[in-house]
C-alpha cells in the first residue's frame, strides 16, 4: 500500500515536470508541507491539501520567482499583458511556463509587432510554444528543438469571412491543427511525408476540432509582411512553413525552408529561429 501511494505521487511529478517543467518540483514541496498544514490547521481533507498547497506554491512561483531566476539562465517570459502588440494566443502557455525566451529573441519580436502594428492598425502579434524558463536541452515536447531560449512558434493572421481582420485567433484553440491544406498545383508536402510513412506529420489534424476553419480566411497579406518583417531581423537563422504556403506567398529568402517530415505539419503556424 506504502509502495502504491508513493508511484501515485511520482506520477503527477513526472507529468508535472514534462509538461511545466517546475509542476513537479512545487508539487513535492507542497507534498512535504502538507503534514504541517494538515498538523497545524487540523485539516481532515489530505488531498484537498495537497491540491490548495501545490496551486499556491505554484502560481506564486511561476508569477514571481520562477521569472526573477530565469533572468540568471538567459531566459525571459513574453510579455503576457505588458505589450498591446504581442500576446499570447492562449493563456495556458504561459501558465505552463512555456513562453521563455533570450532577451534577443525578445527584443527582436517586440520590434516585429511595432513595425506590424504601424503598418496595420491594431494588428497583434500572438505567440504560441516558444521555451521552458531553465536549462538549454531540457525538452519542451511534442516540440524537437524548442529547449535553448531561441525559439518561438507564432500564429498566422487571419480575416473574417466579411473580409475583416482578426486579431488573436486562430481556427483551433491551441493554435496548432488546423491546416492551411496545399491548394490544387501547389506542393503537397503532407501527401509526400505520409505516402513516406511518417504518419505523424499530419496527426494533429485529426485530433484537434476543426470547428472554425471555415469561419476564417487565411490572411495572406499580413502573414507575409509578419515573415518579411522576420526576416529583416540580422538575429534570424531560420523560418519554418509549408513549401506550398512559402510559394503562396511569394517569398524567395532561403532562410524561410521545409522542415523535414520527421517534424510536424507548419501550415498552421510559423516557426521562427534565431541564431
Amino acid at each position: 500500500m506504502k509502495f502504491l501511494k508513493i508511484v501515485l505521487h511520482i506520477i503527477p511529478i513526472v507529468f508535472l515536470t514534462i509538461i511545466t517543467q517546475v509542476g513537479g518540483l512545487f508539487y513535492l514541496i507542497a507534498l512535504i508541507l502538507r503534514p504541517y498544514v494538515l498538523k497545524r490547521l487540523k485539516f481532515k481533507r489530505k488531498k484537498s491539501v495537497l491540491l490548495g498547497l501545490f496551486f499556491v506554491l505554484y502560481s506564486l512561483g511561476s508569477f514571481i520567482i520562477v521569472p526573477r531566476i530565469a533572468k540568471s539562465y538567459g531566459r525571459e517570459p513574453l510579455p503576457v499583458f505588458s505589450s498591446k502588440n504581442l500576446k499570447p494566443l492562449n493563456i495556458m502557455t504561459c501558465i505552463l511556463n512555456r513562453h521563455y525566451v533570450n532577451p534577443t529573441l525578445k527584443n527582436s519580436l517586440q520590434n516585429v509587432a511595432n513595425k506590424m502594428e504601424k503598418k496595420y492598425s491594431n494588428t497583434i502579434i500572438s505567440y504560441l510554444d516558444a521555451n521552458f524558463p531553465f536549462y538549454n536541452g531540457f525538452p519542451l515536447l511534442p516540440h524537437l528543438s524548442h529547449n535553448d531560449g531561441k525559439k518561438v512558434d507564432l500564429t498566422f493572421f487571419y480575416k473574417s469571412q466579411q473580409g475583416n481582420e482578426l486579431n488573436k485567433t486562430a481556427p483551433s484553440f491551441m493554435g496548432y491543427g488546423v491546416f492551411e491544406e496545399p491548394k490544387k498545383g501547389e506542393y503537397n508536402a503532407p501527401k509526400n511525408c505520409k505516402d513516406k510513412g511518417y504518419w505523424q506529420y499530419s496527426f494533429l489534424g485529426k485530433v484537434v476540432p476543426q470547428w472554425n476553419k471555415s469561419k476564417m480566411i487565411f490572411d495572406q497579406d499580413r502573414t507575409r509582411s509578419l515573415i518579411q518583417y522576420l526576416l529583416q531581423e540580422n538575429t534570424t537563422q531560420k523560418i519554418f512553413i509549408e513549401p506550398h504556403l512559402k510559394s503562396r506567398l511569394r517569398i524567395t529568402n532561403s532562410k524561410v525552408r521545409f522542415h523535414g517530415c520527421r517534424a510536424v505539419r507548419h501550415d498552421d503556424h510559423i516557426h521562427l529561429q534565431i541564431k
